[in-house]
């Protein structure tokens, strides 16, 4: 950058002129008092006082013509001394002029200069978001390749696809045309099994309350048995022990009186229905004591206990094809209660008639 500066110099002119009026007045004085001393002593000699005197004269005369000229000098010098101070006071002030003048050429100059490079970085900046645009575009055409590839190969694996739809498709429609006549033919075996399922069970109703009604006169009005429904219920605290699968004495009994009352119905019971006795076991909601051997939850105990009564049936003499035990635990609660009453009601062995 160009940076021009001009230093504002002392102006030493005036004190100059001050200082060589003073040093000719010194000067002047000094002479006359060295003409008065030699005069002096001139005079005082007898062997040249006239002399002396004709010479001082002359001397008097020449040094008040240099003294004059001196006077005329110091007045001439005192008149160029006042000129020459005030062209230096133009020139001092023509040099602020031209300082502040240089001073605005250079903030001129330096705003230039400013501008010019940030021109220069706006430029470049330019210039490299040009390249970065350029080299984006290459990207972006490599992409437009790239997926304009991919939408080609797509473009191929659908309509593979769609070919292979069509013929699904086609497949689809034609096995539909089969599944619709084979779904009227299943239709016309459904409607039929379902005819001879409902006449089935008409034909194992019309037995139940019959069953039911031979199992109370069987075991009479204060027996331990509860008809509710289409099954009867049996309180598993007259067959088994607590917490046992173990039929007792007195369930043995009471369950050889429903044999035989079981036996009896299969000789009515025509052949061609078929039809079994559910033997359904259910227990309370008190958890298993950890350790008991046999059964680890109440699940298994209600299976054991169920598998106990078919099986004491089937020694009685009834047929085991027609008996089939399943166990519930305490998924099934006929009383919602804690106290003793409803955890005995839940424990229970239920008995239904009803189709296989």
């Amino acid at each position: 950058m160009l940076n021009i500066r001009f230093r504002e110099k002392t102006n030493t002119w005036p004190a100059f002129v001050d200082l060589f009026s003073n040093l000719v007045i010194i000067l002047i004085f000094l002479l006359i008092v060295f003409v008065f001393l030699w005069t002096t002593t001139s005079v005082f000699n007898k062997d040249t006082g006239a002399k002396t005197v004709a010479d001082l004269k002359r001397t008097n005369e020449e040094q008040a013509q240099r003294i004059v000229q001196m006077s005329a000098d110091e007045e001439e010098a005192k008149r160029l001394l006042v000129l020459a101070r005030a062209e230096l006071e133009n020139l001092s002030a023509n040099n602020e002029e031209l300082t502040s003048e240089l001073e605005r050429v250079d903030v001129s100059l330096e705003e230039l200069i400013a501008d010019y490079e940030q021109k220069v970085s706006d430029l470049t900046a330019q210039l490299n978001q040009a390249n970065l645009d350029k080299q984006r575009t290459a990207e972006l055409e490599q992409e437009r390749r790239e997926l304009q590839e991919q939408m080609a190969s797509q473009r191929a694996a659908l309509a593979d696809q769609l070919n292979k739809l069509q013929s699904a498709l086609d497949a689809a429609e034609e096995e539909s045309h089969q599944k619709d006549i084979q779904y009227v033919e299943m239709s016309t075996r459904l409607n039929k099994a379902l005819a001879d399922k409902v006449a089935e069970l008409n034909s194992v109703a019309q037995y139940q309350s019959a069953f039911y009604k031979a199992i109370k006169d069987a075991l009479g009005e204060d027996s331990f048995i509860k008809t509710e429904g289409d099954r009867f219920i049996i309180s598993s605290d007259i067959l088994f022990g607590s917490g046992s699968y173990t039929l007792s004495q007195e369930g043995k009994n009471q369950l050889r009186l429903i044999a035989n009352v079981i036996k009896d119905l299969e000789d009515k019971i025509p052949s061609n229905v078929n039809w079994i006795i559910r033997v359904d076991g259910h227990t309370d909601r008190k958890q298993v004591v950890p350790g008991t051997r046999g059964y680890s939850n109440n699940m298994e105990l209600s299976l054991l206990r169920a598998n106990a009564v078919a099986k004491e049936l089937a020694k009685d003499g009834v047929s085991r094809r027609r008996l089939v035990p399943s166990g519930f635990g305490d998924l099934h609660p006929v009383a919602l209660g804690t106290d003793d009453q409803s955890l005995q009601q839940n424990r229970r062995i239920e008995l239904q008639l009803t189709n296989r």
